[in-house]
């Protein structure tokens, strides 16, 4: 059943007119009085069928595909990664005494920056806070 147009909007509807709006303007359909009209109405819109005519001669939203989710990369849970971590300098030493070459010191670095670095953003192994709004 079709909602009346009578029915009172609040503040998440008349964003989500102006998200939309937006959207259109950036398409480039609207010229900037254009864009600046339609908010006012948007703005001082109290009931649905006051958004309507903003919306009238304006292409209806296209729905966008969903994302395809990015295939799993191999990651090592946080545990695992500080006990490898922790073998990395002993086994670079062992290496180092055997082969009497000091470059088995510059693994110790570079196992850090692959179970450390790359694309984590920047965390640490501790569990991320929420931010409050």
């Amino acid at each position: 059943m079709a909602e009346s147009p009578d029915i009172r909007i609040g503040t998440e509807e008349r964003e989500a007119a102006m998200t939309r709006l937006s959207e259109h303007f950036a398409a480039g359909r609207l010229s900037v009085a254009e864009f600046d009209e339609r908010s006012a109405v948007i703005a001082a819109a109290r009931t649905k069928g006051e958004l309507e005519p903003v919306f009238a001669d304006l292409p209806a939203p296209v729905e966008l595909a969903k994302p395809v989710a990015a295939p799993r990369r191999f990651q090592l849970s946080p545990g695992a990664a500080a006990r490898v971590m922790a073998v990395i300098p002993i086994l670079a030493l062992i290496l180092f005494f055997v082969t009497q070459q000091w470059w088995w010191f510059l693994a110790i670095p570079l196992a850090g920056a692959l179970l450390y670095g790359g694309d984590h953003g920047g965390r640490s192994g501790r569990p991320e806070r929420k931010r409050e709004r």
